[in-house]
């Protein structure tokens, strides 16, 4: 166990960023699960711009890597223009 008190606060700061990063990561991925669920290419298209801005605060903010959220951009797009 740590003994420093600033290695004592650097292990709470690091379990309420851990936290933070996985409710934003979890919030996306059922806003992910969302979309792929979607029939009307209006709906999703909506949708498809809150995601992608979605996964680019994630990817600017180092929770996910850059291009993980281009390829999940990429392949959601492809999805919605997809629809009927």
């Amino acid at each position: 166990m740590a003994h420093h008190k600033s290695a004592l606060k650097r292990i709470r700061q690091n379990e309420k960023k851990r936290l933070h990063n996985r409710y934003y990561a979890k919030t996306t991925r059922n806003a992910i699960r969302r979309l792929r669920g979607m029939e009307d290419k209006a709906e999703a298209e909506k949708l498809l711009l809150e995601v992608s801005a979605m996964l680019d605060k994630l990817a600017k903010r180092n929770i996910i890597h850059k291009n993980k959220a281009g390829n999940q951009k990429s392949r959601l797009t492809k999805f919605v223009n997809g629809l009927a």
